[in-house]
């Protein structure tokens, strides 16, 4: 696949996930797929340029379900967007803190996801967002 294929992924369907027990769902079904090469993308660092192993990748789940659940104090998730709970391959989670209309029903445009999980190698996304400093201390904590 090449990049376009990414983008057009990227701008494809997703199911959102409401609830916190359907993110548990979608964890357990991401830790289970078939899929040995996970790219974990940033958005707003470069793109990886290689997957990563399944222990960081299990890594990257356990602690962003942490961070969602700390920051976005919500009896609700509503902030991870997946191509498909029980068998995903593309994956976006929004930052709890730019979040602003992220269903697109504002004026403005949705902002990108904080992170993207996907089986294919990302594409640097056109206006991307630069990371804040606290998410790149948070990443560089798990990641650097």
């Amino acid at each position: 696949m090449d990049n376009n294929d990414y983008l057009e992924q990227f701008k494809g369907y997703f199911k959102g996930v409401p609830k916190w027990h359907d993110l548990d769902s979608l964890w357990v079904h991401l830790r289970n797929t078939e899929h040995n090469d996970w790219y974990i993308y940033a958005v707003g660092e470069e793109p990886p340029v290689t997957p990563v192993d399944k222990s960081k990748l299990f890594h990257f789940v356990d602690e962003i379900d942490k961070l969602l659940r700390e920051e976005h104090q919500e009896d609700y998730c509503g902030i991870v967007y997946a191509d498909s709970i029980e068998q995903p391959s593309f994956v976006k989670i929004y930052d709890p803190h730019n979040l602003g209309s992220v269903c697109g029903s504002s004026s403005l445009p949705p902002p990108l996801p904080g992170w993207v999980l996907s089986t294919i190698k990302p594409e640097n996304l056109k206006h991307a967002f630069p990371q804040t400093g606290s998410r790149k201390r948070w990443w560089n904590k798990i990641f650097g």
